[in-house]
C-alpha cells in the first residue's frame, strides 16, 4: 500500500535483466540516504529495458566521491544536502539551473567532463509554468535553504515582483532576499496570496511533522499553498489547503519531477507520463 492508502502499483512483468561490465551506474550522495530515488530510477529502467543500475549512497569524502564518478565512468550523480554547494567547485561545467542559484543537485559525467544541474529548479519553475500561477500574485517563501533558494530563484525568472522571503536565520534568508531583489522577513507578515514551505516542518520523522508551518489563519488566507515537503505528500499544511479547496501544489509533485528530469539527463529518454507516474507512486511505498 502507499501512504494514501490506495494500492501500490506492480513491478513491470518483464524478465529482470542480468548485471554486466557494461551496465552503466548512477547513483546519489546524500548524508541521509533514502529509498525513493532509487526505486524511482531502477523502476523506469526495468520497464524501459534500459541497462542502467541506481544505488544510494552517503560519504564523508565528497572530493574522492566525486573523484570516483569521474575516475569509474559513473554516468550520473544526484546531489543532496549537505553537499550541493560544496561539489561545485570539483565539477568542469555548470548548467544555468545551477548556476543561477548556486547549488546542485544533479552531475552528468560525460567521458570524465562532468557538468552539474539543478533539476529543483528545473522542476519548480515547470510548476509555476503548469499550474498558470499569476506572477501578480504576492508570495512568501519560507525557508532560506537549498530549496527555497530555488523556489525564489524559479518565481523570479517567471515575472514575480512582490515577494518576501521569511525565514528565521537573518543572514541567509536576507541573503537570498538581496540576490533575487525580494524582501525578508523573520515571521510571515499579512497573508501572502501564494504561500511556499520550503521548510521541514512537516516533514515525516521532523520533530515538526504534526505542524502547521504558519499559524492557520496564514494559510486559510492565501489562494495558493505550495509544500516543497516530499515526504508524506499530505503533509498537514497540504491537508489543511485542501480542506479549504485551495489551488495545492505538492512535494511529490516536486520530487517527481525533478527525479524525472534527472532520469532524462542521465539516459536521454523521456519516458510518458503514465510511467512515470507509476515510478513516483512505487518510490514511495
Amino acid at each position: 500500500m502507499t501512504e494514501n492508502g490506495t494500492a501500490a502499483p506492480a513491478t513491470p512483468e518483464i524478465s529482470l535483466r542480468m548485471l554486466t561490465k557494461d551496465t552503466r551506474l548512477c547513483m546519489s550522495l546524500a548524508a541521509r540516504p533514502s529509498n525513493i530515488g532509487t526505486r524511482f530510477h531502477n523502476y523506469l529502467y526495468q520497464a524501459l529495458n534500459l541497462d542502467y543500475v541506481y544505488k544510494a549512497f552517503t560519504t564523508t569524502d565528497l572530493a574522492a566521491a566525486i573523484g570516483g564518478v569521474r575516475a569509474l565512468g559513473i554516468r550520473g550523480c544526484a546531489v543532496s544536502m549537505p553537499y550541493k554547494e560544496d561539489c561545485i567547485p570539483m565539477v568542469d561545467e555548470v548548467d544555468p539551473s545551477a548556476s543561477v542559484i548556486g547549488s546542485v543537485n544533479t552531475i552528468v559525467n560525460d567521458d570524465g567532463v562532468l557538468k552539474a544541474y539543478n533539476t529543483d529548479y528545473l522542476a519548480i519553475a515547470s510548476l509555476i509554468a503548469e499550474y498558470r500561477l499569476d506572477p501578480a500574485l504576492p508570495f512568501g517563501v519560507l525557508g532560506s535553504g537549498g530549496m527555497a533558494k530555488a523556489v525564489v530563484a524559479a518565481l523570479r525568472d517567471a515575472g514575480f515582483t512582490d515577494g518576501t522571503v521569511v525565514a528565521r536565520n537573518e543572514a541567509t534568508g536576507r541573503a537570498i532576499a538581496d540576490q533575487y531583489g525580494y524582501g525578508w522577513a523573520p515571521t510571515v507578515e499579512g497573508n501572502p496570496a501564494l504561500l511556499v514551505n520550503a521548510t521541514p516542518v512537516g516533514m515525516a520523522g521532523h520533530p515538526a511533522a504534526e505542524d502547521l508551518p504558519v499559524p492557520p489563519a496564514v494559510v486559510d488566507g492565501a489562494q495558493v499553498v505550495f509544500d516543497v515537503v516530499a515526504f508524506p505528500a499530505l503533509t498537514p499544511l497540504v491537508l489543511r489547503a485542501q480542506a479549504n479547496g485551495q489551488t495545492v501544489i505538492t512535494g511529490a509533485e516536486v520530487i517527481a519531477l525533478q527525479a524525472l528530469e534527472q532520469f532524462v539527463l542521465y539516459t536521454g529518454v523521456r519516458p510518458e507520463a503514465e510511467l512515470v507516474a507509476a515510478a513516483s507512486a512505487y518510490s514511495r511505498i
